[in-house]
C-alpha cells in the first residue's frame, strides 16, 4: 500500500470509530478482508449451484441487514475519503467453482467497505474506550465475524 493509501486507511478508522490504527494493522486488516470476502463468496457459490447457475450473482451473496446498513454508511464516508479505489485492489479472491459476474465483482469494494465499517464499530462495541487495537482486539473482532458470517 502506498503512503497515501495508509493515510486514508488510518483516517477511515478514525472517522468510522475513533480508532488509531497504523501500518502494522494493515496486514491484519488485509487478512480480515480476504477471509471475509472469501467466506461470502463460498456461500454465494453454494447458492448459485443450488439454483443451477454457473455464475455467482450479487443476489447470491449472503448480505445481512446489518451488513447492508454498514455498506450504506460506508458510501457516505467514502464520498469524503475516496477509499473505493484502494478497496478495489484488496478485492481479490482465489479461484472458485463458479465465476462471479461483472456486477458481483463491481460490488466488492462497497462490500469490503461495509465489512470494514462493521469491523471498526465491532472494536468499539467490544471495548468502548479502545483507541489503538492490539492483536487481542483483532482476534476478538474476527471471532465475532467468524461466528456470524
Amino acid at each position: 500500500m502506498t503512503v497515501m493509501s495508509i493515510a486514508r486507511f488510518e483516517r477511515f478508522f478514525r472517522t468510522a470509530a475513533g480508532l488509531d490504527v497504523d501500518k502494522n494493522d494493515l496486514k491484519r486488516y488485509s487478512d480480515f478482508v480476504d477471509t471475509k470476502l472469501y467466506d461470502l463468496l463460498t456461500v454465494a457459490q453454494a447458492t448459485a449451484k443450488a439454483n443451477g447457475r454457473d455464475i455467482i450473482r450479487t443476489c447470491d451473496l449472503p448480505i445481512t441487514k446489518g451488513l447492508q446498513e454498514s455498506i450504506h454508511r460506508f458510501r457516505a464516508i467514502d464520498e469524503e475519503l475516496e477509499l473505493k479505489p484502494i478497496l478495489e485492489q484488496l478485492a481479490t479472491h482465489p479461484a472458485l467453482d463458479r465465476t462471479p459476474d461483472e456486477d458481483t465483482e463491481a460490488a466488492y469494494p462497497e462490500i469490503i467497505g461495509g465489512l470494514s465499517l462493521a469491523l471498526a464499530q465491532t472494536f468499539k462495541i467490544l471495548h468502548p474506550d479502545l483507541k489503538n487495537p492490539q492483536t487481542q482486539h483483532w482476534d476478538e473482532a474476527r471471532a465475532v465475524f467468524d461466528l456470524l458470517l
